[in-house]
């Protein structure tokens, strides 16, 4: 496994991490010893980088993953977020709203690191900008947590731009975590990653394989599980995915040359943007973790990079994102 540094602060990961949200959210349930297990290879195969936050259960993956790496403790980097409201019986929820609060920041990290069973959280990111919460104060609350030793280094997720800018000249930013796959390349318009070039902000993109669909195993005859987030989501409409087929079709066309699976263009095709971006694609089986990795060993040329920027300014994918 190939290694990444994040930020200017030598924070460094294996150049792709693994997106445990999963393992105990937002999908089909699994048996907890199984996805133990599961992580457990993930580390004998090299992966150091694992991401989870709060909301995701609530809390059982941040327990899940805090029981299953305490054995590798220090020789791993564990990333998980705060930022969402509570719900006095069900805990955070997207739906419930947001909650960047100083006082509410300091009490996420608290419980995290008990759930994580770790001394200090690796890497905290705000899970999604709060607009009654100015930036400075989000930057100042998380730079109390690095100087009191509870915190390593301070991300942002899905920040634009300015809400970077601002948070980075209070405490600065090691990462930033937002969508960014061959099909969502909105930072690249939207001045996002100029700025995270510039500032010297490490990039860890969710959802680098479009939730499944780049790995052209979805087709229109897919179904899923009601507690399956796909289920509601506007691309994975029968429509929507029988239009947006031509995007697999290009990944297909050029893992046939290389000898690569679609989902493995799909990645190295991230990796080969910049050094500093290091992925988090969400798996559960080994198999897919092995097909993963192996987008490490694929090898993009300039002129394969052109030809895939060229069909890909052609075609309109279908749907939002959400």
């Amino acid at each position: 496994m190939q290694m990444r540094v994040l930020g200017k602060n030598g924070l460094t990961v294996s150049a792709l991490g693994l997106g445990c949200m999963r393992m105990s959210f937002g999908d089909t349930p699994t048996d907890k010893q199984e996805m133990i297990d599961f992580l457990h290879a993930a580390v004998d195969r090299g992966v150091t980088f694992f991401d989870t936050a709060e909301v995701y259960g609530p809390f059982t993956n941040e327990e899940l993953v805090g029981e299953a790496l305490a054995p590798f403790k220090g020789k791993v980097v564990i990333a998980t977020k705060f930022g969402f409201k509570h719900d006095p019986v069900t805990g955070p929820h997207p739906t419930v709203g947001l909650d960047s609060r100083p006082e509410q920041i300091k009490r996420v990290a608290e419980a995290s690191l008990k759930r994580l069973r770790v001394e200090a959280i690796d890497l905290f990111y705000q899970h999604r900008p709060d607009p009654h919460v100015p930036m400075e104060d989000v930057a100042g609350a998380v730079q109390d947590l690095i100087r009191e030793g509870k915190v390593k280094h301070f991300g942002l997720s899905e920040a634009n731009a300015e809400q970077i800018r601002r948070a980075h000249a209070v405490q600065p930013v090691t990462a930033l975590q937002s969508e960014y796959s061959i099909w969502w390349r909105a930072i690249e318009e939207n001045g996002v990653l100029a700025t995270c070039e510039e500032l010297g902000i490490g990039l860890v993109p969710y959802s680098p394989l479009g939730r499944g669909y780049l790995t052209g195993k979805i087709d229109e005859n897919t179904t899923f599980a009601p507690n399956d987030i796909r289920s509601r989501n506007p691309r994975f409409t029968q429509e929507a995915i029988r239009a947006n087929r031509v995007v697999v079709e290009l990944l297909e066309r050029i893992g046939a040359e290389k000898g690569a699976t679609p989902a493995q263009i799909a990645l190295a095709w991230l990796l080969a943007q910049k050094p500093w971006i290091a992925p988090i694609p969400g798996s559960r089986k080994l198999e897919r973790l092995d097909e993963n990795n192996g987008a490490i060993n694929v090898e993009l040329t300039t002129a394969d990079l052109s030809a895939i920027q060229t069909v890909m300014a052609q075609i309109k994918v279908v749907g939002d994102r959400y």
